[in-house]
């Protein structure tokens, strides 16, 4: 594998911004692709600092890129950059014009942690047509619970209005509802450890998906909101993806 540290200017942000790129350096190009998003209090750094996913991925051999959203949600901020529309429009068309990646659907995923599992669903369920799994570690799934109860200040950053998050295009809850009536769904993955703060949310999360007849592969075992769960967890979803090969 071929590890890339790239600084690049975004004209959605309007910024320099960074991302870390793994690409395989055997086999036939364009590579599948995964898209793995961090967490709060990370960047685009943490996923490799923290874990083995340069090695997780070379067994596959799928490319994976990195993005830095700072504290965003991946959203839009109500207060401040266009975050979703960086990772969600401009953020792969920069990394095929750089890298050899692949644009087809069969060949796209997305998956993340705590802030980035939202995101990764998020994705997911709003572009079916763009991704074929998606799978979130541990995440912030219950937005709405989160801007009304938990967060403080850079969670109302990014969502503003805590009234008008439910039923949005920015509810995880939403977003699942219209994707399962439609014929196109991606394969979705989730898991969360029992000890995590954010266990109650994903179960109901879980289960609302199950009600829908989505095509949720859910684990849980003993786990809290660490590395030591992640890095575990990181490689299961990779062994799950569906990785197709041109």
């Amino acid at each position: 594998m071929a590890f890339f540290q790239c600084q690049m200017f975004s004209e959605v942000l309007e910024v320099q911004i960074s991302l870390n790129v793994v690409v395989p350096q055997q086999g036939a190009a364009p590579f599948p692709t995964l898209y793995l998003l961090h967490g709060l209090s990370d960047d685009h750094t943490a996923w490799s600092r923290h874990t083995s996913i340069e090695r997780y991925a070379n067994a596959r051999g799928i490319a994976v890129v990195m993005p830095a959203v700072n504290r965003s949600f991946y959203n839009d901020m109500s207060h401040g950059a266009k975050y979703w529309t960086f990772v969600s429009e401009e953020l792969p068309k920069l990394a095929r014009s750089f890298f050899p990646l692949s644009s087809e659907r069969e060949h796209n995923f997305v998956a993340g942690l705590s802030m980035g599992g939202y995101g990764a669903l998020k994705l997911g369920l709003s572009f079916p047509e763009r991704f074929a799994a998606a799978a979130s570690l541990s995440g912030a799934v219950d937005i709405d619970r989160l801007v009304a109860e938990k967060f403080g200040g850079d969670i109302h950053l990014s969502f503003g209005d805590p009234t008008a998050v439910k039923g949005s295009s920015v509810d995880l809850f939403a977003l699942a509802e219209q994707v399962a009536e439609q014929a196109l769904v991606p394969k979705l993955f989730q898991c969360c450890g029992t000890e995590d703060f954010l266990y109650e949310d994903n179960t109901r999360f879980r289960d609302y998906c199950y009600k829908l007849g989505l095509p949720l592969n859910y684990e849980e075992e003993p786990g809290n909101h660490d590395w030591g769960y992640w890095d575990m967890k990181i490689k299961r979803v990779i062994d799950w993806l569906p990785v197709k090969h041109s």
